[in-house]
């Protein structure tokens, strides 16, 4: 067992990036690299709860990156809050052993207000005008204006959209070395989101991928570097991808269906422009890169919502009822039907059938209002009516279930024995949790 742990969340990496990426490859002088298998749904949120819990998500909830909340009849995609995890997480399973085995969440999704001892987060505050005021939520509360003080504001719109960069990934970077200064976190996990950017926008085999893979090698090694400093000298230092993102050249639009089939319920903004009536829809779809949620109000009508979806030459699988425990997702939160795209497809969330009358956060970067996830935003430069909404220029995606060599990911370990028998096999991320837990004699239950 090591004093200390460390596991990068690492979107996108593969095993043959490694080769351009000399300072995440040292880490494994004498350790191990294995497969590593993304549970589905191989999107952000889930994968880090199940990275975190240990368990999928038909016990952690965790169905995608939005859920819609039935009581409420409301949509929230990108939800802060950690109280959407219902299996307790890494930090829950350390303190429960051990009061001095403490924790730092740095930017991973599905935080504020979790366990671990020390957070960070983004948290822009929303002002009166309409207007946003860098933040971020910190666990000690004051932390941040010591991260800003030091490091200045954490650059959100780096973050993600058409200008995000390494810069975001970078104050991650600094910032998770202060906190392991300052505070001693005995597990510290930490999000890199970087390569998920040009691989999306480019194809994953770009070179603006290739240079993100330089760019976040170096950051990496920075880390370590601060670690170092900060006396991490006993340190268990694992590496996972999150998911791979393989090549697209389709996109389906699951609720445009829905609208042709009558079962769409739209309203009027006020200002000629169609929205999405989720309450008095008879069916409608929360998309997510690679697969979607389509959710039926009348039991009655979900083996026609499900053939409709048969049909289309861009769905790989469609999944009824007791058929989504295939892939853990029988629970509460997941739609009626679940689509699962073809691996060279992905969907969008689209409804309106005239561009002119998409709504009008279809051209902002806004992950919050939209049912679904949209990669399109990464090319919208500003708010504007005639910003073109091409779902084609998408080159990458992900979510598909990891059944092939070229969507398997990769896991990186320091210390070989630190893994259970049958490493080369390869693992999937629901092992990494409990992989960490042992590292502190601590067992999965």
């Amino acid at each position: 067992m090591h004093r200390n742990a460390v596991l990068l969340s690492i979107p996108g990496l593969r095993g043959k990036d490694l080769v351009t990426m000399p300072r995440l490859s040292a880490l494994t002088a004498e350790g191990a690299t294995v497969p590593l298998s993304a549970s589905f749904p191989a999107v952000t949120c889930p994968a880090q709860a199940t990275l975190t819990t240990g368990v999928l998500p038909d016990e952690h909830g965790v169905v995608a990156n939005g859920f819609f909340w039935r009581e409420k009849g409301q949509v929230e995609m990108w939800t802060a809050w950690n109280e959407a995890v219902q299996a307790p997480q890494i930090w829950d399973r350390l303190h429960e052993a051990d009061a001095e085995l403490t924790s730092a969440a740095w930017f991973p999704m599905l935080i504020k207000g979790a366990g671990a001892d020390f957070i960070c987060t983004p948290a822009p505050i929303h002002n009166p005008d309409g207007s946003e005021s860098l933040w971020c939520y910190t666990k000690p509360t004051e932390l941040y204006g010591e991260l800003r003080d030091r490091f200045g504001h954490f650059p959100l719109m780096r973050f993600w959209g058409p200008l995000a960069s390494i810069e975001s990934t970078n104050w991650i970077v600094n910032s998770a070395a202060f906190a392991a200064e300052r505070f001693k976190p005995r597990f510290s996990y930490i999000y890199l989101p970087h390569l998920d950017y040009a691989a999306q926008k480019f194809g994953p085999e770009s070179p603006q991928a290739v240079q993100a893979l330089a760019d976040v090698d170096a950051a990496i090694g920075r880390l370590v570097d601060g670690y170092a400093a900060a006396g991490y000298e006993d340190c268990l230092w694992l590496a996972a991808s999150e998911y791979v993102i393989t090549p697209v050249d389709q996109v389906a639009f699951p609720n445009r269906m829905l609208r042709d089939a009558g079962l769409v319920t739209l309203k009027d903004d006020g200002e000629g422009r169609e929205l999405l009536d989720v309450a008095a829809s008879r069916s409608w779809a929360l998309v997510d890169h690679q697969f979607a949620h389509v959710f039926v109000k009348h039991s009655t009508d979900v083996d026609r919502v499900a053939d409709l979806f048969r049909r289309c030459d861009d769905v790989a699988e469609v999944l009824v009822g007791d058929e989504r425990s295939r892939y853990a997702l029988n629970h509460e939160r997941s739609g009626e039907v679940v689509l699962i795209a073809k691996p060279s497809a992905w969907f969008a969330y689209y409804w309106w059938l005239d561009d002119a009358k998409a709504p009008a956060f279809a051209r902002t970067v806004d992950i919050h209002r939209k049912p679904g996830y949209d990669p399109v935003e990464m090319f919208i430069d500003m708010p504007s009516k005639s910003t073109p909404l091409d779902a084609s220029l998408v080159r990458g995606s992900h979510g598909c279930p990891a059944d092939t060599d070229e969507r398997r990911g990769v896991l990186l370990c320091s210390d070989a024995a630190a893994l259970p028998n049958g490493a080369g096999r390869g693992f999937r991320d629901v092992d990494v949790a409990g992989i960490v837990l042992r590292n502190f004699g601590v067992e999965m239950r």
